[in-house]
């Protein structure tokens, strides 16, 4: 059973896998989210609900943060939420959030001026891997810092590499959400020109899937997009969120990141026929509404 008191701040799809995990590993937990709705089933499990994210990491030796973006992670630590300000001298914050680099630099500032130390974490995986504990953390920070966090980290995922100082873990996750995202593009267009075509789909997707496109994502989307099955394991529009970071971090190192461009277009034409809270795996539903409206 952990003893480490740990606050997490965000419940949505993955962040409330996380939760369950840290309780079933018997770690005290208290939880904010902004619709409290969500937290009643794991605090109806023992956990703590605080009405702000300050109140949350009150008392907590671990303040965890798994937040949509840049905006509302700066309003949850800085801004109104003041969870730093509930974070206690010698606290380690922990960033989980897909975010920016330069706004992992501004928080570790911040966490340096009240005395904590951050590490910033991001996760591989989705839904099923938060709920199942199968989630690969990438910690940047100092090796001391991701050390004392690594157990807590180990309960909600199946390993933590250490990548480097903090911003480390966030950059490699960009990229990874880059190549991830211009994957889903490349196979939404290429599954639409099977089906345009008129191929055999189930045939041409099979010898697609086993070989050498077959990554494990193609894999696991081609199944959701035949069978349009977008119940949200990784929402569309927050992909096309960290496409657009990982775009702006390549910026930053004079890269014209032209796949990554190419793919949030894709996701965009997505978010904007109405299909971004659905999963990523939906940005193949354009083609096939601009196959209908072109007949």
């Amino acid at each position: 059973m952990g003893e480490t008191k740990i606050a997490l701040l965000g419940l949505g799809l993955m962040g409330s896998g996380m939760a369950a995990r840290l309780l079933d590993a018997g770690y005290p937990l208290s939880v904010w989210n902004r619709t409290p709705g969500k937290a009643q089933a794991l605090a109806n499990r023992g956990a703590r609900v605080a009405k702000s994210p300050r109140e949350a990491a009150a008392g907590a030796e671990v303040v965890i943060s798994m937040l949509a973006d840049v905006v509302v992670c700066r309003d949850v630590w800085l801004g109104r939420g003041e969870a730093i300000l509930g974070a206690a001298p010698g606290t380690i914050l922990v960033e989980s959030s897909t975010v920016t680099v330069e706004w992992i630099e501004e928080l570790d500032r911040a966490a340096k001026e009240h005395g904590c130390e951050l590490v910033d974490a991001p996760v591989t995986g989705s839904r099923v891997q938060a709920e199942t504990g199968q989630l690969l953390f990438l910690a940047g920070g100092s090796a001391d810092a991701v050390n004392k966090v690594t157990p807590v980290l180990k309960a909600m995922g199946r390993d933590v590499i250490h990548v480097g100082p903090v911003g480390s873990g966030a950059r490699l996750k960009l990229i990874n959400n880059f190549l991830s995202g211009s994957q889903v593009a490349a196979l939404a267009e290429a599954l639409s020109l099977i089906e345009r075509s008129g191929l055999d789909r189930e045939k041409a997707l099979g010898v697609l899937t086993e070989g050498a496109p077959g990554s494990p994502l193609v894999k696991l989307l081609s199944g959701r997009m035949t069978a349009r099955q977008y119940e949200p394991h990784f929402l569309l529009r927050l992909m096309a969120k960290d496409l657009r970071y990982a775009v702006s971090e390549a910026d930053q190192h004079a890269l014209d990141l032209d796949m990554g461009r190419a793919a949030l277009r894709v996701f965009e034409h997505a978010i904007a026929a109405g299909q971004g809270d659905e999963d990523m795996s939906a940005v193949v539903e354009q083609f096939r509404i601009q196959e209908q409206t072109a007949r």
